[in-house]
C-alpha cells in the first residue's frame, strides 16, 4: 500500500479535479503468513496480502455515496471518487452519515512499531513440534485435526477533507491447537487452547501445548449429566462468548433500529448484580494489536457499559452518537452503512464479593469451558439461549468430564443472578475476563 501522505495527496488532486468538496477514506492491508500440519507434515502454508480503502463522498445536497477499491494508485482513487460521488445522488436522506466531530482529535498513543516476521521454516518447525508434544502427552490423543500458526503485519489509515490524517500499523503473532482423542468404546474427545502475542519470539507456545493436552485428557473420563438446575461457572470464554452473543445490549446501532435488549431511556438501569462491571477497552494493555482509531477517524478508548450493575453506556458510531445526543466512542466500522461493534471487553469485580468461592471446595459445580452453536442457540432478541457445551462436573476440585449436556437461560437473568466474580482474569480472543460464577442455570444433561 503506498504511504498515507501520496494517498492523501492523490485525493486531494483528484476531488479537486471532479469538484468534490467533501470526501473521507478509510483503509487498511494486512500482510499475513500461516501455517497448518498433520501427523508430522506441514499440511498448508498461506500467504496472503489483503488491502483496501472504503471511499465516501458527500455532495451538494449533502446526501452520500460509498464505494471500495483495491486500487490505491492515483487512478484508482479517482475512479473511487468519481463512483461514490455519482452514488450519492441515490444516498439515503435521513440520518446520513457525516465525518466524526472526533475525527481531527490528536491521538495520544497511536503505535508504529512492527515486530520482525519469523521465515515460514521456523513457523512450520515451531507448530510441528507442538503437535509432536501433544500427541506424546497421552496414548489416546491420536492428531491435533486443528492447528495454526501464523503471524501478521497490519496498518490503518484514515483521512478526510476537513485535514483529518491518522495511521497506525502493529503485528500480532498466534497459535491455535485443537486435539482429538479416540479409544475402544469411548466417544471421542477433544480440547484445544489459543495464545497471542505481538511476535512469534513471545508467543507462550508451550502453555498452549500444556493447556491443550490437560484440557483433552480431562474429558477422557466423562459421565452423563442429571438433568437439573446448577449452579455454574463460566470460564471467561465461555462468560465473553455469551456476552458478545447479546452485545445488541450495548450497541446503540441496534437501540435504533429497535433490534436491541436495550432502549434509549436504560441508562442508569440496574441490570446486573452490583459485583460485575464491563468496559469496552480496545486500549487495554493486554490487547494485542490494538486500534487507536476507528472507521471514521475516531480515537477509540475505555468505554464504560456496565459499572457495578448498572447500565453506563453504549457504543456509538459518530452517527448514533448525533442521533442520541452523545459522544462518538470509537466503535464504528465503515461501509455502505455504518456498523457499530466492540473492540476488546474487560470484565472485572467492581466490589469485593461477600462469598468467596472455588472450585477447590465448591460442591457438585458445572463448570463450562467453552459454549457451541453460538449462532443456532442464541435468541438476541428475546434475551433467552440454549446451548451444547463441553465443561466438567466439579466436586471439591475433582473434576469429571460430562458427557455431552445443554446449559439454557435467559441473559439478563444471569447477569442478575452472577455470585462470585474470581480475581484472576484471563486473556481470550474478545478480552480479559475472570471466572465468572452463576447461582444456577438448567443443565439438560442425555
Amino acid at each position: 500500500m503506498p504511504n498515507i501522505n501520496e494517498i492523501a495527496t492523490y485525493a486531494k488532486e483528484s476531488a479537486g479535479k471532479l469538484g468534490i468538496k467533501k470526501f473521507d477514506i478509510y483503509g487498511s492491508s494486512a500482510d499475513g503468513t500461516s501455517v497448518q500440519v498433520d501427523q508430522g507434515e506441514p499440511k498448508q502454508v498461506k500467504a496472503s496480502n489483503l488491502s483496501g480503502v472504503t471511499v465516501r463522498v458527500w455532495n451538494e445536497d449533502n446526501t452520500m455515496g460509498v464505494t471500495s477499491t483495491t486500487d490505491v494508485d492515483s487512478k484508482g482513487l479517482e475512479l473511487a471518487l468519481k463512483t461514490a460521488y455519482e452514488a450519492s445522488f441515490f444516498g439515503v436522506k435521513e440520518n446520513v452519515p457525516d465525518f466524526s466531530p472526533e475525527s481531527t482529535v490528536p491521538l495520544d498513543n497511536s503505535s508504529h512499531d512492527k515486530a520482525p516476521q519469523a521465515p515460514v521454516s521456523d513457523l512450520i518447525e515451531s507448530l510441528l513440534a507442538a503437535e509432536k508434544e501433544v500427541l506424546a502427552a497421552h496414548s489416546a490423543i491420536i492428531g491435533v485435526p486443528y492447528n495454526s500458526l501464523s503471524q501478521r503485519d497490519f496498518d490503518r489509515f484514515y483521512l478526510n477533507s476537513d485535514g483529518a490524517m491518522r495511521t497506525e500499523s502493529g503485528s500480532t503473532s498466534s497459535i491455535f491447537l485443537y486435539s482429538k482423542t479416540e479409544e475402544d468404546g469411548k466417544k471421542p474427545r477433544s480440547g484445544g487452547a489459543f495464545r497471542i502475542s505481538k511476535g512469534l519470539d513471545h508467543l507462550d507456545i508451550n502453555g498452549c501445548i500444556k493447556e491443550t493436552a490437560e484440557k483433552t485428557i480431562s474429558h477422557l473420563n466423562y459421565e452423563k449429566i442429571k438433568t437439573g438446575k446448577y449452579r455454574v461457572v463460566f470460564s471467561p470464554d465461555a462468560f465473553l462468548s455469551l456476552l458478545g452473543a447479546f452485545s445488541n445490549l450495548f450497541n446503540a446501532q441496534s437501540i435504533l433500529d429497535k433490534q436491541s435488549l436495550s432502549t434509549p431511556d436504560d441508562l442508569g438501569k440496574e441490570i446486573a448484580v452490583p459485583l460485575l462491571s464491563v468496559y469496552d477497552d480496545a486500549l487495554h494493555p493486554a490487547n494485542i494489536g490494538a486500534e487507536t482509531f476507528d472507521g471514521e477517524g475516531t480515537p477509540t478508548r475505555k468505554v464504560s457499559l456496565i459499572e457495578n450493575g448498572v447500565l453506563t453506556g453504549f457504543l456509538h458510531s459518530a452517527g448514533t452518537a448525533k442521533r442520541m445526543n452523545a459522544q462518538p466512542t470509537g466503535n464504528a466500522n465503515i461501509g455502505a452503512k455504518v456498523s457499530v461493534s466492540p473492540n476488546f471487553y474487560h470484565v472485572f469485580a467492581a466490589a469485593p464479593g461477600e462469598v468467596e468461592l472455588s472450585l477447590e471446595t465448591a460442591e457438585n459445580v458445572v463448570f463450562i469451558d467453552e459454549l457451541q452453536a453460538l449462532h443456532a442457540g442464541v435468541k438476541a432478541l428475546q434475551g433467552s439461549f440454549s446451548l451444547p457445551f463441553d465443561g466438567w462436573l466439579v466436586n471439591k476440585g475433582v473434576k469429571t468430564s460430562i458427557e455431552s449436556a445443554t446449559v439454557a437461560g435467559d441473559f439478563l437473568e444471569v447477569l442478575k443472578s452472577i455470585t462470585f466474580i474470581e480475581k484472576e482474569p484471563e486473556l481470550t480472543p474478545g478480552g480479559v475476563c475472570p471466572k465468572i460464577w452463576v447461582d444456577e442455570l438448567s443443565i439438560t444433561g442425555d
